[in-house]
């Protein structure tokens, strides 16, 4: 079973998940920051929700391992299972197979950090990095639409770019 450090770990969401890693952050208030991540290395089995709380974590059951083992092969190194609060009126269960675990503390990566949610309000401007950077795109940002069917050249663009 999994032993969390001493603090408070309410909010539980999926902070990234890719063949090489699965991760999760916990805190007080997601909203502010990750003070607990942990990391699943070489995930191969995972059935989590995206967001939830209070995650009562337990011994996986023989079922549940076998189920696991059926799907990848061999029994993982790691297997973690929970029940949480997801919003329902039951508890959603999570079962986490993988490689290893790692956790680690004191992670600012919330969504005050660059994760977008939705609610989340940004700073003016700040969607500009993924605005369309083409030299149409640039050239109508200074005020001077390309004409129908001329090409704006690239130097325009690079200057708007310097300029931004």
């Amino acid at each position: 079973m999994i032993q969390l450090p001493e603090g408070s770990w309410w909010d539980w969401d999926v902070v990234d998940w890719n063949a090489v890693q699965f991760r999760l952050g916990a805190g007080y208030d997601l909203s502010y920051h990750h003070g607990l991540k942990l990391v699943f290395g070489d995930p191969v089995f995972v059935m989590c929700p995206a967001v939830f709380q209070d995650p009562t974590f337990r011994d996986p059951t023989p079922d549940e391992v076998q189920l696991v083992s059926r799907q990848v092969g061999e029994a993982p190194a790691v297997v973690v299972a929970f029940e949480a609060d997801a919003g329902g009126s039951e508890p959603a269960s999570g079962l986490i197979a993988a490689g290893q675990l790692k956790s680690s503390r004191g992670s600012s990566s919330g969504t005050g950090a660059g994760i977008w949610r939705p609610g989340n309000v940004w700073p003016r401007g700040y969607d500009r990095q993924w605005r369309d950077r083409s030299p149409a795109y640039a050239a109508s940002a200074l005020g001077s639409p390309p004409a129908a069917g001329k090409a704006v050249s690239s130097s325009n663009s690079r200057r708007f770019l310097r300029q931004w």
